[in-house]
């Protein structure tokens, strides 16, 4: 299975990319915090030397001894994605790969050393052929990112939270690194869905899978353009109290919410970005050691600021009129924060109105909180 070689090729035409960075597909407030991290001398040391503080020779041992690994003669239709996989991104060492025994369909890739990737049984009987190899794409851009490397000291830390908890100050310090590391790794899952894209060059398998995970296995009862529906719908949220409610729900997980994902890939899948890769312009990663620290945390500062000037949502509209300068913002917070249409529609005695947004547009109801995070997903 860790046979650098690549003896098979993708089972239909798909464009390769030798040689390309991760860069070319990380998301930019992912790529600024890795082209930082990459930078720092002795980084990866460092981490390698906390290996012993880690379970990861126990997470290897558990998978090696209660679960299957892939290879040609088992799983042998993985083993052939994953090859793939590799070969279509051009990692050259093939990481190991297990499936476990678990209905909820889940994938993760972790490790300091050198990366596993492990998908449980939910998923591999959830999705087709063309989908899984988007999923399993999706685990090696994780792989040639680095970021079984930070995902796992996430799981230590969280893990140590737990057992520190009864210290106030010592909890509150891990809780703090754990959520920054929470938002970085939400902004790689979004890098690693592009990763998958590439290698299953396939958008609708893309969108496919992502509505199984979410709803399950009636593909018939579903619609992509409707479940897109869904991703608008939220980031428009109603009020000011549905923005807050979307941030606390968001916090403690360490995924975006499925119709986030999807939305944000379609978007990314129809961008120059992509078209420039998939005609063979990207980064190479013999290039990564010359990458600009300055430009790269630029870049993610101006995506920043792009998402609040072109978000939907009503706090982030409220943050891009801040920013802009606008006036009365007394009134516009207090109409926001109570859905009501002001002092103007008060005078006209419209207390029966519907609220109304800024544009005229009318505001949509208060929604519930979010799933409570369960394991992590694909």
């Amino acid at each position: 299975m860790t046979d650098s070689s690549h003896e098979n090729v993708p089972s239909r035409a798909r464009r390769r990319f030798p040689g390309i960075s991760s860069r070319a597909y990380e998301h930019p407030a992912d790529r600024s915090a890795l082209v930082a991290l990459r930078r720092l001398t002795g980084f990866d040391t460092v981490f390698k030397a906390l290996s012993g503080l880690l379970p990861e020779r126990s997470l290897r041992l558990l998978f090696l001894s209660d679960s299957v690994r892939v290879s040609e003669a088992q799983f042998a239709h993985l083993n052939d994605m994953l090859r793939d996989a590799c070969y279509i991104l051009d990692l050259e060492k093939v990481p190991p790969m297990y499936v476990k025994q678990d209905p909820q369909p889940n994938a993760m890739c972790i490790g300091l050393d050198e990366p596993i990737i492990v998908v449980t049984t939910g998923l591999v009987e959830l999705l087709d052929e063309e989908e899984m190899r988007a999923v399993v794409g999706h685990e090696v851009g994780h792989a040639l990112s680095g970021h079984s490397v930070y995902r796992t000291i996430l799981l230590f830390l969280t893990n140590l939270a737990v057992k520190v908890a009864w210290i106030p100050l010592g909890n509150m310090a891990i809780m703090a690194i754990v959520t920054a590391l929470r938002e970085w790794f939400r902004k790689s899952e979004l890098s690693a869905d592009r990763a998958g894209l590439l290698v299953g060059q396939d958008i609708q398998a893309s969108m496919r899978g992502l509505m199984k995970i979410a709803g399950g296995n009636h593909l018939h009862e579903m619609n992509v353009d409707a479940f897109l529906a869904q991703a608008d719908e939220y980031e428009k949220g109603g009020d000011l109290r549905d923005s807050v409610l979307k941030i606390l729900n968001v916090l403690p997980r360490t995924h975006p919410f499925t119709t986030v994902r999807a939305a944000e890939l379609k978007k990314w899948s129809e961008t120059r970005d992509h078209q420039r890769i998939m005609d063979g312009h990207y980064p190479r990663r013999d290039e990564d050691k010359d990458a600009s620290v300055t430009d790269s945390f630029r870049e993610s500062a101006s995506h920043y600021a792009d998402t609040v000037r072109t978000s939907k949502d009503p706090l982030m509209k409220l943050v891009g009129d801040i920013a802009g300068g606008a006036g009365d913002l007394g009134g516009k917070l207090r109409d926001k924060f109570t859905g009501g249409a002001g002092g103007a529609g008060a005078a006209r005695g419209g207390a029966g109105t519907s609220a109304t947004d800024e544009d005229g547009t009318p505001q949509g109801p208060e929604g519930p909180g979010g799933p409570e995070e369960g394991p992590r997903k694909a």
